[in-house]
């Protein structure tokens, strides 16, 4: 992304910074697998914006890393866990077109209402043997509502899991908006 992004970005949170803070994503509450040891265990939620999914992983007992190109989306995300007294979380303002991922960094990576499809390598690379992806985003049909969203950032039908067939796919669902998945890697 630009600077030029970057700046629409921090406009389009600085213009919600009075709205209530955001509730995690219900996929997160069915699909997270609980910690059940004494272990670091860490979690991405990745184009996070103010944090709310990565913050609830948070609170699970994750070590949770928060990526976003928006400061203004992280530093209000930075304010909520310090209401919450959360330690356990890392502030990464990053472009995702120059970022690189860490191979078999995280047992839980989240994306909520982003797509960038040339991520998908390295999504897959970070995610740890016998971890898993939690994935929603806008799908085509989106244009029925919002017909002059970019087509670039839609997913096709069965597109999200064709990017994970060869994981263990515990949820998939091609809804009238929205795309979901969770896979587990092998």
């Amino acid at each position: 992304m630009t600077a030029q992004q970057r700046v629409h970005w921090d406009e389009k949170y600085r213009a919600k910074k009075t709205e209530p803070y955001p509730h995690p994503d219900p996929l997160l509450f069915e699909f997270t697998p609980p910690i059940m040891d004494e272990a670091e265990h860490r979690a991405l939620d990745l184009a996070s914006g103010v944090g709310q999914n990565g913050l609830w992983l948070a609170a699970q007992g994750y070590v949770v890393d928060l990526i976003d190109i928006s400061r203004v989306a992280l530093l209000r995300a930075q304010v909520e866990m310090g209401a919450r007294g959360l330690r356990n979380v890392n502030l990464y303002p990053s472009d995702l077109d120059s970022h690189e991922f860490v191979q078999n960094q995280y047992e839980v990576i989240c994306v909520f209402r982003y797509l960038q499809r040339d991520l998908f390598p390295g999504l897959r690379n970070a995610v740890a043997p016998g971890g898993r992806i939690i994935y929603e985003t806008f799908n085509q049909r989106y244009l029925q509502t919002a017909p002059d969203f970019n087509p670039d950032y839609l997913l096709g039908q069965g597109e999200l899991a064709g990017f994970f067939a060869d994981w263990r796919i515990l949820h998939h669902r091609e809804g009238k908006q929205i795309s979901q998945l969770v896979a587990v890697k092998p």
